[in-house]
């Protein structure tokens, strides 16, 4: 339930804080193989398609749970489904950590996953519930923003271990992280200023079908899972699999000003972040302008680039990387619409759907750019710069597709909920 009398900031952010801990300590376990990656060939004898896999099946584990995972936390509350989801996490990072076998360390990714999958919308729900309506977008975007930097802080410490302690103890030490935020979890959590276990009706599964039906019969609800679809699969697939390759192969940049690249799109997260919040609180109703704005924005800059003769200048590249990145807080102004357009009874729910956009836009454009790779590359050759650009043009796409949506469901969202209406709702204590 969202909070109708404002408790003390300083306890929200406490509580809030634990939470985004947990987010980003599952954003580190996420990202943690990143770095690996050579060291996970030897260890488990597998080729580079056989890599490819764990951030796959990562992916689509993820995804797959977001729709469970919401009524999950509607039913039981933030508190419970976040200590649920730091155990599995805990233990499936020790089982990556002593997996000898290509299978066993798949399944143990898999169930990072999982535990991954059950945080973020607990946070969100946290958010709604500690801080009052003027604030939640604000702190919702920080935590996106924020919780980004279990990617970064991933990087330097697992490369260390990994080189200095070697696999097993570097994995077993990141999993060691879980107990003591489980500590901070159990002792500091509420659900709500009122409630320390906050529990849902108990429903059936024809129930959970029409509670599902009626979030997505919202046009707000689905007007922000194609915002979440339109805007952050090129900086994902940038980060997750693609965008090394890419800058070194299809821009000829040395793999130092590739990673650099790689960690601006990372700052440029961050820095556009509590920008959108702010803007968003703001100007509710041009919501979906921000985010056509913002895809048309991208959309261009990747226009300028592959149209670029040869290869793109270095400053080029760099505001590429900038506006590439604004789209992943951009997304997060899809579970403002469903926050807007559902009772608190179903918020999490309706931010499950919403949160699959994004992560399927990815899925797919992952798989199109390998399909268009291997369309565009001699059988046993090496990936060319010319390959890379129709690759990546596939992009455009998804932009086409999800974009048109987003032009379309915002009218039907704009007459259900009036613009005075949307006003005095998010400007509300």
């Amino acid at each position: 339930m969202i909070a109708t009398t404002e408790p003390p900031l300083r306890t929200a952010l406490l509580v809030w804080g634990v939470g985004l801990l947990v987010y980003l300590l599952a954003v580190f376990h996420r990202s943690s193989l990143a770095v690996a990656g050579l060291i996970a060939t030897e260890r488990f004898d597998i080729s580079a398609s056989q890599l490819a896999t764990f951030t796959m099946l990562q992916l689509l584990v993820y995804a797959g749970m977001q729709v469970p995972v919401g009524l999950l936390v509607d039913r039981f509350g933030s508190r419970s489904v976040l200590l649920t989801g730091l155990v599995v996490m805990t233990v499936a990072q020790a089982g990556f950590a002593l997996a000898s076998t290509y299978p066993a360390a798949l399944a143990a990714r898999a169930l990072v996953g999982v535990g991954d999958a059950l945080t973020f919308i607990c946070v969100l729900r946290l958010v709604s519930s500690w801080f009052p309506l003027r604030r939640i977008p604000l702190f919702s975007q920080l935590t996106g923003t924020l919780g980004q930097l279990g990617a970064v802080i991933s990087a330097v410490p697992m490369t260390w271990a990994l080189r200095d302690l070697g696999w097993t103890t570097a994995y077993l030490l990141a999993a060691a992280l879980g107990p003591v935020l489980l500590v901070a979890l159990a002792v500091v959590m509420r659900d709500t200023p009122t409630q320390r276990n906050l529990r849902g009706e108990t429903m059936s599964l024809a129930a959970v079908r029409a509670s599902l039906g009626a979030s997505w019969s919202e046009p707000g609800t689905r007007l922000g899972f194609w915002m979440h679809f339109s805007t952050p699969f090129s900086g994902n697939v940038l980060g997750l699999l693609w965008g090394y390759p890419y800058f070194v192969v299809g821009e000829g940049l040395s793999p130092t000003l590739a990673s650099t690249l790689l960690t601006v799109v990372v700052v440029s997260v961050m820095a556009a972040g509590p920008v959108l919040g702010w803007l968003v609180a703001a100007h509710p109703w041009h919501r979906s302008s921000m985010v056509l704005t913002i895809v048309a924005a991208v959309a261009a800059m990747w226009a300028v680039v592959l149209s670029w003769p040869g290869e793109a200048p270095l400053g080029v590249l760099v505001l590429l990387a900038v506006v590439v990145g604004v789209g992943g807080p951009a997304s997060m102004i899809g579970f403002d619409l469903g926050r807007t357009s559902n009772p608190s009874s179903r918020l999490a729910s309706a931010s499950g759907l919403i949160n699959q956009g994004g992560f399927l836009a990815t899925l797919v454009l992952v798989v199109m750019i390998g399909l268009v790779l291997d369309w565009r590359t001699a059988p046993g050759g090496d990936y060319t710069a010319d390959a890379f650009r129709w690759a990546m043009a596939t992009q455009f796409l998804l932009w086409g597709v999800g974009a048109s949506q987003v032009y379309r469901l915002r009218r039907l969202a704009r007459r259900r909920t009036p613009r005075a209406q949307l006003a005095a709702s998010s400007a509300a204590d």
